[in-house]
């Protein structure tokens, strides 16, 4: 059944880290408005459909909190309930959400992090903090570009991040620092950019696997719009994850061309 889901594409590329001069430069933080947090795209039927088999599903692979993140999940709700009645798209009633494609989802007060990922597009990442730095405490991670939320799950952000050669201490540093002074009237975000043989949305793997590259093969681009939002009561911050996956062929010329001068 997996395999319906390989082509989820949208249908253009609204942002191109790779050359766009505000997010190319790490970290690539950039303020948000509140109207903007969550967004909705030409592959929003599809890519729902594929987030409501997951959940289903492999409901343990994509879905983890810890009990310190459960009011923080319903903190997450509320808010994103508050968004949803100022979209045009979407339906909300006091009991159910009628989402775009006119699915209607219960609200579950019991199982608010699913709820809300039933909800959105984007994947919702819970950093909760201790002592010493944020960590993750929970996340419905539907697609994950190239690591498993088994490994992920309580660890503090220079673990999580490990493994990705962009991340440097200093990095990781202003990334903590910018956590612990946000707040909640101000959302930021930012976008990376990933080169795949493989265009399924679903890409978990083990911190010791090595994804493969083949230019010889077809390739696909794969956008993460990466946003940070500041919970008021809980001080929790949600991590979300919006992925685009398109086609090269489909960019604008000036994406296109300044793509190739990237990855040479």
């Amino acid at each position: 059944m997996i395999n319906n889901f390989n082509n989820i594409f949208q249908d253009h590329l609204p942002v191109s880290p790779w050359h766009e001069l505000a997010l190319k430069k790490l970290p690539g933080i950039n303020p948000l408005k509140r109207e903007d947090w969550i967004i909705i795209d030409s592959a929003f039927d599809q890519q729902m459909q594929y987030v409501d088999y997951l959940l289903q599903e492999h409901t343990c692979d994509v879905l983890k909190l810890n009990d310190c993140a459960k009011e923080a999940s319903k903190e997450l709700l509320k808010n994103i309930l508050a968004s949803l009645r100022n979209k045009k798209e979407y339906t909300v009633n006091r009991h159910s959400v009628t989402r775009p494609d006119g699915r209607i989802i219960q609200l579950n007060w019991d199982r608010c992090l699913l709820t809300s990922r039933l909800l959105v597009q984007q994947d919702l990442c819970i950093m909760m903090q201790d002592d010493k730095e944020h960590f993750l405490a929970g996340a419905a991670m539907c697609f994950p570009a190239s690591w498993k939320l088994s490994e992920k799950i309580m660890q503090p952000m220079s673990i999580i991040h490990k493994p990705v050669d962009e991340f440097t201490e200093n990095i990781a540093s202003r990334v903590e620092r910018m956590f612990c002074l946000m707040n909640s009237k101000q959302d930021m975000w930012r976008a990376n950019w990933l080169i795949y043989n493989d265009p399924n949305l679903h890409q978990p793997r083990r911190s010791t696997e090595v994804r493969s590259r083949d230019l010889t093969k077809e390739q696909w681009v794969r956008v993460e719009r990466q946003t940070f939002c500041k919970l008021p009561e809980t001080q929790a911050i949600i991590f979300g994850i919006h992925t685009y996956v398109v086609p090269i062929d489909i960019l604008s010329n000036i994406q296109r061309e300044t793509l190739l001068n990237a990855i040479n």
